[in-house]
């Protein structure tokens, strides 16, 4: 451990939470050195959706490398690109209707909601933006402006400007409809909001505590960025690629935005690469004017089609998620009905989901002791209040039980803990 602690930077997050040195990993578990197991309910932060190593991409990927295929393209065509390009269209935009263009960034997910921004405003000429109470896009100067989390903030070193932040669904109370707010303040010469040039929104806000937004309320946020002529982005880097059920967290809500963002889970394999979907008439970037060396991992391009060939290319794969969720969401539930429901509820969609404690320092002391017993899992939430389970789309619906029952077992340890110390 001591190269980590003297070497690395204090910048380090995981680790800390998880101060164990990791060798192997196989769908849903990680092994240490020492050969302890771990039931893995993060999932490399929601980038690992179909589980470490799964066996279809890894076969893919090492008869790539052995045949010399190429490994860093920039943006020159090449075959794993057509490829990959091919196989998202026919198994993911076809179906769905989606008219879009692939512009492929650098491979983070906080690179392509930068280049999300800088599209909007160059097509409406405008600079600002509006984004969400408790919306998290990437920690970059054009996207930690747009994220509303103190602490990740803080970390710029400079002033943010020129994005107005707007209450979320359900931010101001199950009674009061944001969008209201939102349009009158729009509507409004004296209200000193500006006319923007976009809405970046996420159907299910990760970071932000696994806030999930109703079907009606994106239906109008969409219906509202028509009205005051502002793009639609929609940030889907980590609640995309079948984390809430459909490959898109916003299809249930049957809209069509005019930007996506799309990184994570999208190589399959854990491989950096993130691309920006928009509607044909906004592509008009001109040559290089957001560009990025690793651009072209061709590798990643490799496991993605893989991925999508693979496991989208029927409607299979997505009935099974949503069983799994159904199994996932009864026993999260089980546990909030068993220690109080007006202390602990649900929150999230799909295999997003988690527990919100009331008391949101019971959240940190669950987690380490679940990790205690073999499970990992992390908090999120701007008090980091809400336990996440992130765990791949792959996992058994006996390892999931098996997680669900290690978390139940912390709950238990630390309640009966504080308790019998009240006592």
């Amino acid at each position: 451990m001591e190269v980590f602690k003297t070497t690395e930077s204090q910048v380090r997050v995981y680790s800390r939470a998880f101060p164990v040195i990791f060798n192997r990993a196989k769908n849903a578990h990680l092994y240490t050195e020492d050969g302890k197991e771990y039931l893995d309910f993060l999932a490399g932060a929601g980038s690992l959706n179909y589980g470490h190593n799964n066996e279809v991409f890894k076969k893919a990927l090492l008869t790539y490398i052995e045949s010399d295929g190429i490994s860093q393209g920039l943006d020159l065509f090449t075959t794993a690109k057509h490829d990959f390009i091919e196989a998202y269209k026919t198994h993911i935009l076809d179906p769905r209707g989606l008219d879009y263009k692939i512009q492929f960034t650098g491979p983070t997910g906080t690179n392509c909601v930068e280049a999300a921004l800088k599209l909007a405003r160059k097509v409406k000429g405008r600079d600002g933006i509006i984004s969400f109470t408790n919306g998290f896009h990437g920690v970059s100067l054009g996207a930690v402006a747009a994220t509303g989390n103190k602490h990740h903030r803080g970390g710029a070193g400079v002033a943010l400007g020129s994005v107005t932040f707007m209450p979320y669904d359900g931010y101001l109370g199950d009674g009061v409809n944001s969008l209201e707010l939102m349009d009158k303040m729009l509507s409004d010469n004296s209200s000193g909001v500006d006319l923007p040039a976009a809405v970046i929104v996420e159907a299910v806000q990760g970071e932000g505590g696994l806030n999930a937004a109703s079907a009606e309320w994106l239906k109008n946020l969409q219906a509202l960025c028509a009205k005051h002529d502002m793009l639609l982005i929609v940030d889907d880097i980590q609640a995309g690629n079948g984390r809430t059920g459909e490959f898109f967290s916003f299809e249930y809500a049957g809209i069509k935005p005019d930007i996506v963002t799309v990184s994570k889970s999208l190589s399959g394999y854990g491989l950096p690469m993130a691309l920006v979907l928009f509607k044909p008439e906004l592509d008009i970037w001109g040559p290089g004017e957001h560009n990025g060396t690793f651009r072209g991992n061709n590798m990643a391009f490799i496991t993605a089609a893989a991925a999508l060939k693979t496991y989208w290319k029927d409607a299979a794969f997505e009935q099974e998620i949503k069983a799994k969720s159904r199994v996932l969401g009864d026993a999260l539930q089980a546990i909030c009905d068993r220690y109080g429901a007006d202390d602990f509820y649900v929150k999230g969609r799909g295999l997003m989901r988690g527990i919100s404690c009331r008391k949101a320092e019971l959240a940190g002391d669950i987690a380490r002791v679940a990790f205690d017993k073999g499970l990992i899992i992390e908090t999120s939430g701007p008090e980091e209040e809400v336990i996440k389970c992130l765990m791949p789309l792959t996992t058994s619906e006996d390892d999931l039980r098996k997680g669900a029952g290690l978390l139940a077992e912390a709950f238990e340890e630390v309640l009966h803990g504080r308790l019998s110390k009240a006592s």
